[in-house]
């Protein structure tokens, strides 16, 4: 099913290197990730075929690290995106230009589901409610499709964590039903809504911990709101411990931008906080639209 989905898949090209994306209408329009195009309003797009086209970045959203990009063609091959999250365990093929090697095609499984990379909130806040999958995916990939053993995209391959790290085949994709998403609100708004709480989340350290007499390091600490916000409103302050959302435990940072990602502006969620008098409490934030200019 994989050599059906390979017309589908195209290659990016920007004066800083390549990346992958995915068709996703007939009449032009490719899904790819924002950080293959960031920085380039213009790109080259290569075709299976071995056409390349000028395409025009159209719209991006930083916050799913997303990117819509138009081309003048016509009839092009569109993939059927899978709405519904995938099974762990089943069939996980990564299709896309690693290192430049144009349809290439890697293989494994769905490893994980709603995943987050630890430590990432403070640089992107992309990297969260993932698909982890053992495919292979390298430089190159991004952007590309991951698809299923019935030929349908679950995924727009994402990041992995490099062998560095001591890591082995670890590597992680937008889930389909995201992608769609955004996509949809980028073609027709140009901007993609995602709820907000207007506060800064930041790791305990053990050194913070002890000063708070805490047992351990699991929980977000509140390091700054921002005035007239929804946890400002909401009586956060900084230095305030958010502890869970909605009764799940919030251990990191990427926990709780992960919350945030499965809610809609106008959702009101309830925090468990440990504030910085000591006392337990609870507290109900009502989520808002981001504000362009919010990370």
């Amino acid at each position: 099913m994989s050599a059906q989905l390979l017309p589908s898949v195209v290659k990016i090209l920007t004066e800083g290197g390549n990346g992958s994306g995915v068709i996703y209408t007939g009449d032009g329009l490719i899904l790819t990730n924002e950080h293959v195009v960031r920085g380039s309003p213009t790109v080259q797009v290569g075709f299976a075929d071995g056409q390349r086209h000028a395409g025009t970045v159209r719209a991006v959203d930083v916050v799913t690290d997303l990117a819509i990009v138009q081309v003048e063609r016509r009839d092009l091959p569109v993939p059927r995106f899978q709405p519904e999250l995938p099974v762990i365990g089943e069939l996980a093929i990564a299709i896309g230009s690693p290192l430049g090697f144009e349809n290439s095609v890697t293989a494994g499984v769905v490893s994980g589901l709603h995943r987050e990379i630890p430590g990432t909130a403070a640089e992107t806040q992309a990297l969260v409610d993932l698909i982890q999958t053992d495919a292979a995916i390298s430089p190159g990939n991004s952007g590309g499709a991951l698809v299923n053993a019935r030929g349908e995209v679950i995924g727009i391959n994402e990041a992995y964590i490099p062998p560095q790290a001591g890591a082995v085949s670890i590597g992680f994709a937008i889930p389909a039903a995201t992608a769609i998403d955004v996509a949809e609100q980028l073609r027709t708004s140009g901007r993609a809504r995602h709820a907000f709480a207007g506060l800064e989340p930041t790791q305990i350290s053990p050194q913070i911990a002890a000063q708070l007499g805490l047992p351990g390091t699991d929980g977000v600490i509140v390091a700054a709101t921002v005035p007239g916000g929804p946890a400002a409103i909401a009586g956060l302050r900084p230095g305030d411990l958010i502890l869970a959302v909605d009764g799940e435990p919030t251990r990191r940072p990427e926990d709780f931008i992960g919350a945030l990602r499965r809610r809609a502006p106008g959702d009101t969620i309830t925090l468990s906080i440990h504030g910085l008098d000591g006392q337990q409490r609870s507290a109900q934030v009502t989520l808002t639209d981001r504000p362009a200019f919010s990370r």
